[in-house]
């Protein structure tokens, strides 16, 4: 069974993206819950990718100056590999779309430059750190 990426329309699937998060930057990465939980989760359009029926990614977008910002973007380390993120960054950039928007940017964090790179983001800043953590702002045309 295919990745199966959508946006999140009920509060279980909210729990679930909620759920794919904690474990990976609060759990994995040691982020503060009250970090990872932020005053724009009601302002955001949240994804949640599934893989044989079971919460493996998730993402969130919202419009910020112009750009659709791409957050949150997360993989259970038990499923990177199977493409979920590509999966995830893909349904998002079709919701910009949507959106209206033509640009969208992200910070990565550094490890996942290579990552967003494949996808056409390049960088436009210096290392800086969010929650601890080295990240580097990344931006990318869909026109």
């Amino acid at each position: 069974m295919k990745m199966e990426v959508r946006i999140a329309a009920t509060k279980e699937e909210m729990d679930k993206v909620f759920w794919v998060r904690q474990v990976v930057f609060v759990d994995e990465q040691q982020v503060p819950l009250e970090m990872e939980i932020d005053e724009f989760e009601d302002n955001c359009t949240h994804f949640l990718a599934e893989h044989e029926g079971k919460p493996v990614g998730a993402g969130r977008v919202r419009e910020l100056s112009g750009y659709g910002k791409i957050e949150r973007i997360c993989v259970l380390d038990t499923c990177r590999g199977l493409k979920g993120g590509v999966a995830i960054m893909a349904a998002i950039e079709t919701e910009i779309s949507l959106m209206g928007l033509t640009k969208c940017k992200l910070e990565a964090q550094v490890h996942a430059i290579p990552f967003y790179e494949k996808l056409g983001y390049e960088i436009r800043s210096e290392v800086f750190m969010d929650a601890g953590i080295p990240h580097r702002l990344m931006v990318k045309n869909l026109s």
